[in-house]
């Protein structure tokens, strides 16, 4: 299973939010879309960056409530690690674990077309394991 299949089973809709917002309405969007990040773009195509509830809470562990006027900008990821559509499952939970992310935003030719979560790849796991699970059945059923 790759990025390809995950996004054609959730879909390619990309919660995202311009680098010059306030924190505030980052928030705001989070919420509305129950969403963990969103990836920071002025066309909804380029990823300039990425901002979580983890970037949140940690501005709020250093500068407290103060964060309220901040712009999304100063509080983004800038080094934004990217998965293509070709990329499996098996190469995204490495990455994800190494790096430590949860969200990969997904790139084809320079153009956003999706995101994965960590929810998404453990999904997407469980399914491949449970397909190899029932193959294994079946041929020692027929065996």
């Amino acid at each position: 299973m790759n990025v390809r299949n995950i996004l054609e089973h959730k879909g390619r809709v990309v919660a995202t939010v311009k680098p010059e917002a306030g924190i505030e309405e980052a928030v705001a969007l989070m919420r509305y879309k129950s969403v963990g990040a969103l990836v920071v773009s002025r066309d909804q195509t380029i990823v300039e960056g990425i901002i979580s509830e983890r970037d949140i809470v940690r501005a709020l562990a250093e500068w407290g409530s103060d964060i309220g006027g901040m712009k999304v900008a100063t509080l983004m990821s800038r080094d934004v690690v990217t998965c293509t559509e070709a990329d499996s499952i098996g190469e995204l939970a490495q990455l994800m674990t190494e790096r430590r992310i949860r969200h990969l935003p997904v790139v084809e030719r320079g153009a956003l077309v999706g995101v994965v979560s960590i929810g998404d790849v453990v999904k997407g796991r469980i399914a491949e394991v449970e397909s190899e699970s029932e193959a294994m059945r079946e041929l020692i059923a027929h065996a």
